[in-house]
């Protein structure tokens, strides 16, 4: 389950260099690394060298380890002293209080150069000692990580500081504080699986090896595109790949969107009556007044050049970031799910872009909804899509089970979803994005059971009676108005 890393591995990278001129960034030391994203930062005690300010009562104490480590494994002492006299570090991984853009958060970086950035008993004191002082701070955790896994000198005991790191993090999650992880290279093994995958919003750099399987353990005919930044995200695994020089900007704009005014980092009655507070409704931008059929309602609502959700976004957001991807390896174009900033306040979305929606779109939305709740903001969803995906390829991949998720992500969370129909509103596809009784709908919309041509084709009935078909339906906004599926129809802009 682990990805080995030694000694060796690194001095002989060291020597012999990069095949290419390495990019910004992903070779620079763990300090480097913070440095590189932080204006100013306090490392933690560390007990085993001079350290600087205590940042925190939970400083790890050094254990005391018996020659060459828990499996006695010859040579493993000479490997950490050098590890040691090449980096002037104790452990692989440095932990430190950062500021970035003015919101404080716990980092951890780690060093590459020191035993491969591997994790080991001590790596996981250091760790524990981390997330446990952002609980008790109330503070989101950044992790700068390069590490080929778990290090194989200390075996079993290595790899199950996995479980541990994963308890501490599943605890921060638990008291809604985000997690950002920026993927160095590499980014292997127990570390990707853990402090990587596990984040809340996961970035890369360019060039980055991300995977599971080191590069010495894969299948020798394995495609190198796969364990790459760029192929995790196109795998939906990814929510970015940034270039060195926006990695600071970027990692200051998500934890001001995630900590700032209505989000995690509030506190107190503000905090409160911000959570309680729903999304306010979008103005509507497309044609006003209300069609005068059914058909009307339907052609109205694919005009192709009617307003689309990326129309809506721009208007109502001062600024945004997306997430990307259902972390179940897929991605959707036609979802755009994120967070930004609206009148001062954070709010989180999901929107469908008028194509049929897809597995991995329902759950990247699930995904967007949850990560809210957990961390107390309130949400808007855009309803936009002739129906569900229905090829096979949908099917495939879980087109009623992804549903059923957003269904249920919905019904159960615990902060308000505004939800706003803005094109078709095409059954259950449709439905699995709508609010329940916080629906709202513009004129050129329409909401149905089914489409009207499906629905004259599943009657029997001739073709010319569609339009018939979709008066019948009741589908025009304030049809649905009258029904008491929508709570009111979006004023114009």
């Amino acid at each position: 389950m682990s990805s080995v890393s030694d000694d060796g591995r690194g001095e002989a990278a060291e020597r012999a260099g990069p095949a290419t001129a390495p990019l910004p960034c992903t070779r620079l030391t763990a300090r480097q690394a913070i440095a590189a994203v932080a204006e100013a930062y306090t490392e933690l005690t560390d007990p085993e060298g001079p350290g600087t300010a205590a940042a925190t009562s939970h400083a790890p104490a050094a254990a005391a380890f018996p020659p060459d480590g828990p499996l006695g494994w010859r040579g493993y002492d000479e490997m950490r002293a050098r590890a040691h006299a090449r980096t002037g570090e104790h452990e692989s991984v440095v932990t430190a209080v950062a500021t970035m853009g003015g919101t404080e958060a716990v980092v951890l970086s780690f060093e590459f150069r020191y035993l491969g950035g591997s994790l080991g008993e001590r790596t996981g004191d250091r760790l524990e000692a981390a997330y446990t002082l952002a609980r008790e701070r109330g503070l989101p955790v950044v992790s700068l990580i390069a590490t080929g896994g778990s290090r194989m000198q200390e075996g079993m005991r290595a790899l199950a500081q996995l479980q541990r790191v994963a308890a501490q993090s599943a605890r921060n999650r638990a008291a809604g504080l985000p997690q950002i992880a920026v993927l160095r290279d590499p980014t292997t093994g127990g570390g990707w699986a853990t402090l990587g995958a596990a984040a809340d919003v996961i970035l890369a750099l360019p060039g980055a090896q991300v995977g599971f399987a080191g590069s010495r353990v894969r299948p020798a005919d394995a495609d190198p595109y796969a364990y790459s930044a760029e192929g995790q995200l196109a795998s939906g695994h990814l929510d970015a790949v940034v270039p060195p020089d926006r990695l600071r900007a970027t990692l200051q704009h998500w934890l001001h969107l995630l900590c700032g005014a209505g989000g995690a980092a509030g506190s107190g009655e503000s905090r409160a009556e911000d959570a309680l507070a729903p999304a306010p409704l979008p103005s509507a931008r497309g044609v006003p007044g209300l069609p005068e059929s059914g058909w009307g309602a339907v052609a109205r609502a694919r005009e192709p050049r009617r307003p689309r959700a990326e129309a809506y976004l721009r208007a109502y957001f001062d600024d945004r970031q997306e997430i990307s991807g259902d972390r179940c390896g897929g991605i959707d174009p036609g979802m755009r799910c994120g967070f930004g900033r609206h009148q001062g306040r954070t709010i989180a979305f999901a929107a469908q872009c008028g194509t049929a929606t897809r597995p991995a779109g329902f759950r990247t939305a699930a995904r967007l909804i949850r990560l809210a709740d957990r961390l107390g903001i309130p949400v808007l969803t855009l309803v936009d899509t002739p129906g569900a995906a229905n090829d096979a390829a949908a099917e495939r991949a879980g087109t009623g089970a992804a549903i059923a998720d957003a269904f249920a992500a919905l019904a159960t969370a615990r902060v308000p979803v505004t939800s706003l129909l803005i094109g078709e509103g095409g059954s259950g596809g449709a439905l699995a994005l709508a609010a329940p009784d916080r629906l709202w709908a513009t004129p050129d919309s329409y909401f149905s059971v089914i489409a009207p041509e499906l629905a004259a084709a599943i009657l029997k009935r001739d073709p010319a009676q569609i339009h018939e078909t979709a008066d019948q339906l009741r589908i025009r906004p304030q049809d649905l108005l009258d029904l008491g599926i929508i709570r009111g129809i979006a004023p114009p802009a």
